[in-house]
């Protein structure tokens, strides 16, 4: 187990969308505020364990080392643990979050240690895959392992998350236990990059499949 970085800070909802559900799910994807679970009331997560007053430190101790749980939940159950000064798993990462500025806005596509994947389009289309077995499952896995070199060479950032990348850049980030990590560099320099290109690659593979599943259905 490793101690929490200092200086943590609160969550900063930003507004990267035309449409107020679009900024909601895009602050979602961060793990970094347990309230706005809390509106989605998701059925899917533990939330009286993850906002109990007062926290049950044993409790999310357990939810964040449980391999079986959603990549959201444990990074929320980390955030809640790192706030109240307690150790957290060292350096498990939970998910990437891959954004790029369009011409008519943010593509933002996630993807989850579990499989999961969320992907909002720059015209404010929105696609989701969770669940065990989902068509696009493997591959959402296979993006979060191509992050792992990545997040063993930085740490975790200790201010305010920062609003999304300006036109010409790509921000990855990465959900690990002990707090957000992030790369930031123009697009062309991180797809020719030794680590962040294959992170890339795999974002544009699944991103494909997902639209391809998605046309079908």
């Amino acid at each position: 187990m490793t101690k929490p970085e200092a200086g943590e800070y609160p969550p900063v909802l930003h507004t990267p969308y035309r449409e107020p559900h679009l900024d909601f799910l895009y602050n979602l994807l961060f793990c970094d505020d347990p309230a706005l679970f809390r509106e989605q009331k998701s059925a899917a997560m533990p939330l009286p364990a993850l906002t109990a007053e007062p926290p049950d430190w044993n409790e999310l101790r357990r939810i964040a080392e449980d391999a079986g749980q959603e990549g959201r939940v444990r990074m929320l159950a980390c955030g809640r643990l790192r706030a109240g000064g307690r150790e957290v798993p060292p350096k498990t990462l939970f998910g990437v979050i891959v954004e790029v500025p369009q011409e008519q806005g943010l593509d933002t596509l996630a993807a989850f240690a579990e499989g999961g994947v969320r992907y909002l389009n720059q015209a404010g289309k929105v696609l989701i895959f969770e669940g065990a077995g989902h068509p696009v499952e493997a591959t959402a896995k296979a993006l979060v392992a191509a992050a792992h070199p990545i997040v063993e060479r930085i740490g975790p950032w200790d201010k305010e998350r920062l609003p999304p990348p300006g036109p010409g850049h790509a921000r990855l980030s990465f959900l690990v236990s002990d707090g957000l990590y992030f790369g930031e560099a123009p697009f062309d320099l991180l797809w020719n990059d030794a680590l962040a290109g294959p992170v890339l690659r795999k974002a544009a593979e699944l991103l494909q499949q997902s639209v391809d599943h998605a046309l079908k259905d």
